[in-house]
């Protein structure tokens, strides 16, 4: 009894359909063309692979500009509805012989005239201002987590300083707007059952 051998399978590459072409395949060269040579076979292992963030970014024109365009039509349009149907809060002319009854500052000037009425005024006008400028301008030194970062998320203790510099200079100003009446008394607007209420607001800008 013989052994008989079975023919080794030849494997048949059947050529590629021009119209089934893919890049690759269009920038195959064959061995002899090319201007290089192969020196060995690495792992994919050890190349190092570089991991591309996923691209969330817009154009500017026109995904942004839109945006800011059509906020800035609606802000318009408000202050132009503002404008017609909302009386401005202004007064008869000066007259030095008379003084208000109200004397505020400016509303950008109010917050430091609200300080004065709690500390001295060295404290209120000279250091806390400076102290809040100069914390400012300290911020980017004090968070150095992350130079490199652009998203808020990334830069948190930058975020409450400046929440806290800014939430506090609002409060002393809206403070000084609606909460003081004659002679810069506290005074609480149209709650006139309270000791300390009037009837409307001694509003001032």
């Amino acid at each position: 009894m013989t052994d008989t051998k079975k023919p080794e399978e030849t494997r048949v590459v059947l050529p590629v359909d021009p119209a089934r072409r893919t890049e690759i395949d269009k920038q195959r060269v064959p061995m002899s063309a090319r201007p290089y040579r192969l020196l060995a076979l690495v792992k994919q292992d050890a190349v190092v692979r570089v991991q591309k963030e996923p691209d969330d970014t817009v154009m500017t024109w026109p995904h942004l500009l839109t945006i800011e365009f059509l906020a800035a039509g609606l802000m318009s349009i408000f202050l132009l509805l503002m404008g017609l149907f909302v009386n401005a809060p202004l007064e008869d002319l000066a007259n030095g012989n008379i003084t208000p009854a109200v004397a505020k500052a400016p509303w950008y000037f109010l917050g430091l005239q609200e300080l004065l009425a709690y500390f001295h005024p060295t404290v209120a006008g000279v250091l806390v201002p400076t102290f809040v400028l100069v914390g400012a301008a300290l911020i980017p030194y004090v968070d150095r987590g992350d130079i490199l970062a652009t998203r808020p998320s990334q830069r948190k203790t930058a975020v409450v300083l400046f929440s806290l510099f800014a939430g506090l200079g609002l409060f002393v100003t809206f403070v000084g707007i609606f909460f003081r009446g004659p002679g810069y008394s506290f005074v609480i607007p149209y709650l006139t059952f309270f000791p300390i209420g009037v009837p409307g607001f001694h509003f001032a800008l």
